[in-house]
């Protein structure tokens, strides 16, 4: 269309894409319709915008492209009054126009583009810039692309001394592995950890390190976003924290808890080599006149003195722990002979022949030593370490001596006087300082699976050897009489319980009381009844547990007071039934809810066919008599699938749950806890 125009039309071309060019608004008007008068030589040309458009007789030309109108030529004469070349040459020019216009508009609209996107980088650029955390950015090979001011303040280089180097250099050591560059972790996603990395200065730190996956506009991994954090302080503050809960704050030996676990660990090493080990409690004589007459601080520098001596002068595998006060641990394992635990104990009371230089004092102790061996006195730390305390109070009865001595733990050291002694006075404190709490047995239905009621069992959490277990201190609490002072605690703690459960809206479960023959006297029954008044509890909260021996002796006695339980709405179980030697034929006059097979049949099931005959006897007479059975003891599943097609009604035992802490107890109520019960 340009090609019909003349040679003089082409400076009106020229001055047209000029004005387009440079000119907007009413100034560009103007100045078209200007130009539009000297193309056609006829003065008083206007041009209208768009929006604009004119209702007249006299010549209009359209300006448009593509089907876009953009505006309009006016002229004062009609149409009439043109030639047609001259009506050419204005389409043409309108034309042209036209295209000049939608070219503008379209650069116009990428120059906003390219406005907008430019601000958006400079956006991010500052919101990166802004951000505390430290941001790079790698391709795939793990050269750097981008490093924010983040990175700057973290590391000390500069962006322009870390882009386009390899974030190698950033690690503390060159041997550190770095094949997560070319893992599967660049296809499927993000990873965080935590690493060490070197600063410009050579200062080597902690890193939190977390990578995200950069792609391309195809979707492909094209590199690594990695977001940094100094997390130093709070490795120290972990660090610290792990020290303080695990290591003696005064000698820096390991504590009770480390001891613990670490012996722990060992046994299972020692148990599948079936290596010897042992533990001895060292406990050292006059120490307590030294720390009272010289004070505290004189006394803990004799045990930092003693730590020294005592962690070398075994081998870096032995452990040396502090127990508290003037106590300490020494455990061996990977050792021959059980003999050559003495010979380490003799080595260890010699290091006392020296006297310790304290504050200008020559002070000299003795020590004395208890042992205790794995596997012969037991298989777990916390007996290991009860029989050594045992073991070495032997060792202290030839008096408090500067020479000291060791002995190993004998059988019948459990029951010398000075432990009863010490459990029984022990018990009293634990009484008067709530030394005492309960921990809960769930017992489960074997059709259901749904909790049924638990066994109370109660535990000592004793200041010095930690949690003691029923065995540790029952035995001795009946040999003291303290046994009805403690079931009055368990019947009370029960009772309390039990009502915080029912003002909870939980509804009754029974919670199982093991009773002693030394308590199961006439006035038991007033005993439960005042507990129950006092609580506002109905009976059926309560079972008792009794032993079989209990119905030996006094039947009339026993059934007398058995019925006046029963009256209370209270369950009686007939506990480690089969263990003793009452008649069957006495059994059917007992007001008995619940016989319960002992634990010592139900280990052998199924293997031992006696234990099968036994259990299977028990469950027999049971249903006969319209008992309910339970067995307890039930730890896997061939245990439970024999007692299942037996027709045991409900089981007890570590297969579905230990003895729990109440909280833990409680929370399988309110949860309604189920457990699997079928195949």
């Amino acid at each position: 269309m340009i090609a019909t125009l003349c040679g003089d039309d082409l400076g009106c071309c020229a001055a047209l894409l000029e004005a387009i060019l440079n000119l907007d608004g009413i100034h560009l008007q103007e100045t078209l319709g200007s130009i539009a008068s000297t193309l056609l030589g006829k003065p008083g040309a206007s041009y209208l915008a768009a929006d604009q458009t004119p209702e007249t007789d006299a010549l209009v030309e359209a300006v448009t492209h593509a089907g876009h109108v953009y505006g309009f030529y006016l002229f004062l004469e009609k149409p009439c009054m043109f030639s047609e070349s001259e009506l050419s040459r204005l389409k043409s020019f309108a034309g042209l126009t036209g295209r000049l216009l939608q070219t503008r508009a379209e650069t116009d609209k990428r120059g906003r583009s390219l406005d907008q996107i430019e601000a958006k980088l400079e956006q991010q650029a500052q919101i990166l810039n802004q951000m505390q955390e430290s941001v790079i950015t790698m391709d795939q090979t793990g050269f750097i692309t981008s490093w924010n001011r983040g990175a700057e303040q973290l590391f000390g280089y500069s962006a322009a001394e870390a882009i386009g180097r390899n974030v190698l250099f950033l690690y503390e050591s060159e041997d550190e592995d770095d094949s997560w560059l070319n893992d599967v972790f660049l296809s499927h996603g993000g990873r965080e950890m935590e690493v060490r990395r070197r600063k410009k200065s050579g200062e080597a730190f902690w890193a939190s390190l977390s990578l995200s996956v950069m792609r391309d506009q195809y979707g492909q991994p094209s590199g690594l976003i990695g977001y940094i954090n100094d997390i130093t302080e709070r490795k120290n503050a972990e660090k610290l924290i792990h020290h303080l809960a695990y290591y003696d704050s005064l000698t820096g030996l390991p504590n009770r808890t480390l001891l613990t676990r670490t012996v722990d660990q060992a046994l299972e090493t020692a148990q599948q080599d079936n290596l010897y080990g042992c533990i001895m409690f060292l406990d050292l004589n006059r120490f307590k006149p030294i720390n009272d007459t010289l004070g505290h601080v004189a006394g803990d520098m004799l045990l930092v003195e003693v730590a020294m001596r005592l962690r070398k002068a075994v081998r870096d595998e032995d452990i040396v722990a502090r127990l508290g006060a003037d106590e300490f641990a020494v455990a061996l394992f990977d050792i021959d002979k059980d003999y050559h635990a003495g010979f380490v104990a003799q080595k260890l009371i010699a290091l006392f022949d020296e006297p310790f230089f304290i504050d200008g004092h020559e002070l000299r102790v003795g020590a004395s030593i208890g042992i205790s061996m794995y596997p012969q006195d037991a298989s777990d730390t916390e007996t290991l370490l009860r029989l050594a305390d045992i073991a070495m109070y032997r060792a202290k009865q030839g008096g408090e001596n500067n020479e000291g001595g060791y002995a190993y733990y004998s059988e019948e050291m459990n029951r010398n006087m000075l432990d009863s002694l010490r459990i029984e006075t022990g018990l009293l404190h634990a009484f008067e300082y709530n030394q005492l709490l309960l921990y809960y047995q769930p017992k489960i239905d074997m059709v259901g699976g749904q909790i049924t009621g638990a066994e109370a069992l109660v535990r000592w959490l004793h200041p010095e050897r930690g949690l003691l277990l029923p065995g540790d201190f029952i035995p001795i609490a009946e040999e003291t009489g303290l046994i009805v002072q403690l079931s009055d605690w368990v019947l009370e703690a029960v009772c309390a319980q039990a009502r915080r459960w029912k003002d909870a809206g939980q509804a009754p479960v029974r919670i199982a009381i093991n009773v002693t023959a030394r308590e199961f006297t006439r006035s038991l029954p007033d005993r439960i009844r005042a507990a129950l008044h006092r609580h506002q509890l109905t009976g059926d909260w309560l079972e008792l547990e009794i032993t079989e021996s209990m119905l030996m002796h006094s039947t009339d006695r026993v059934i007398a007071i058995m019925e006046k339980i029963c009256l209370l709405g209270v369950s009686i179980a007939l506990d480690d039934f089969g263990t003793g030697y009452s008649s069957l034929s006495y059994l059917k006059r007992f007001p008995i809810n619940t016989l319960k097979i002992d634990r010592s049949f139900t280990t052998g099931i199924p293997e031992d066919t006696n234990d099968c005959a036994i259990a299977s006897a028990i469950i027999g007479i049971a249903k006969q008599l319209r008992h309910k059975v339970i067995a307890e003891g039930v730890e896997n599943m061939a245990q439970f699938d024999f007692l299942k097609a037996a027709g045991c009604d409900e089981l007890q035992g570590y297969l579905f749950s230990r003895p729990v802490p109440v909280d833990s107890f409680e929370r399988m109520l309110i949860d309604g806890r189920t457990f699997p019960v079928s195949n």
